[in-house]
C-alpha cells in the first residue's frame, strides 16, 4: 500500500513538473520585454492593442451565439430521441461524429464553392452572410462535444417520467423543455458551452479563409511578427481556460445538490 501511494505521488510530481515547467518558462519569458528587468509591458501592449480588443470581442460574440444556437438545436433533439425515437440514436450519433472526421478546411472550401458571390445563395457577398457562414461552421465544430455533453446529462434523468408528470399537470411541450428538461441538464449544457467557447476562441482555419476578424487569426499574426506578446497571449488564454474549468466545476457541484425539477 505504501509503495502504491509512493508511485501515485511520484506520478503526480512528474506530471506536475512536465506541465508546470513550460508554463513557468512561458510566463517568465513574457516578462522580459523590458531589457534587464521583469515587467508586464507585454501584457500592457496586448491589452492596449485595439486589434486585440476587436478580435476578442468579435470571437466572444460568435462564441455566445454559437452556444445559444447549438443548445437550442441539441437539447430538443436529444430529448425527442430519448423520448420517442430511440432507434434513431445511432444515426444521430454518426452525424454528430462527422465534424471530427471531415477536416474544417474541407467544409469551408465547400462553403465557399456553394455560397460564393456567383452562386444561387451568395452569402459571401455580404458581411452578414459571411458571419452567418462563420457561425454555421463554428456550430459544426462544436456539435460532437455539445451533443455528447447534453446527451450524457440527459441519461441521468428519467425523461419519460418527467414528461408524463408535467403533462398530467397540463404543461405543453415548450413548458416541459424550459421548466423540466433544461434545468435538469444544466451541467451538460454548461460542459458543452465551455468546450464550444474554447473551440470558437481558438479557431483559425474557418475565420482566416472567410476573412473574419476573429481571435485565432490574430494570435497567428502576433506570433509571426512579435516576440513577447505571443507568450503573454498564451498565458492569458491559459488563464481563461482554467477559469472556465473552475466555473464549470462549481456549477456542476451546485447542480448536484439541486433537486430534480418536475
Amino acid at each position: 500500500m505504501k509503495m502504491q501511494k509512493l508511485f501515485a505521488w511520484l506520478a503526480i510530481a512528474i506530471g506536475s513538473f512536465y506541465f508546470l515547467v513550460p508554463l513557468i518558462a512561458t510566463f517568465e519569458f513574457s516578462l522580459r520585454m523590458r531589457r534587464g528587468e521583469y515587467s508586464f509591458d507585454a501584457y500592457r501592449s496586448v491589452f492596449s492593442d485595439t486589434t486585440f480588443r476587436d478580435s476578442f470581442s468579435y470571437s466572444l460574440l460568435m462564441a455566445v451565439l454559437t452556444i445559444i444556437f447549438i443548445t437550442v438545436l441539441i437539447v430538443p433533439t436529444a430529448y425527442w430521441i430519448r423520448l420517442r425515437l430511440p432507434q434513431m440514436r445511432p444515426v444521430v450519433e454518426f452525424i454528430t461524429m462527422l465534424p471530427l472526421v471531415i477536416p474544417s478546411i474541407v467544409v469551408i472550401f465547400g462553403y465557399l464553392r456553394l455560397y460564393n458571390s456567383s452562386s444561387f445563395l451568395p452569402l459571401t457577398a455580404t458581411t452578414s452572410g459571411t458571419n452567418l457562414l462563420f457561425l454555421l461552421g463554428l456550430m459544426m465544430l462544436s456539435l460532437p462535444y455539445t451533443y455528447r455533453s447534453i446527451d450524457a446529462a440527459m441519461r441521468t434523468i428519467d425523461v419519460r417520467t418527467l414528461t408524463e408528470a408535467a403533462q398530467s399537470l397540463g404543461a405543453g411541450w415548450a413548458t416541459i423543455l424550459l421548466r423540466c428538461i433544461f434545468p435538469n441538464v444544466l451541467s451538460g449544457i454548461l460542459s458543452g458551452a465551455f468546450i464550444a467557447f474554447a473551440i470558437v476562441i481558438g479557431e483559425f482555419t474557418i475565420p482566416s479563409l472567410l476573412n473574419r476578424p476573429a481571435f485565432g487569426p490574430y494570435l497567428q499574426l502576433i506570433g509571426a511578427n512579435k516576440a513577447y506578446e505571443p507568450p503573454a497571449l498564451a498565458i492569458i488564454a491559459f488563464a481563461m481556460t482554467w477559469a472556465s474549468i473552475a466555473l464549470l466545476n462549481l456549477v456542476a457541484r451546485f447542480s448536484k445538490h439541486m433537486p430534480a425539477k418536475a
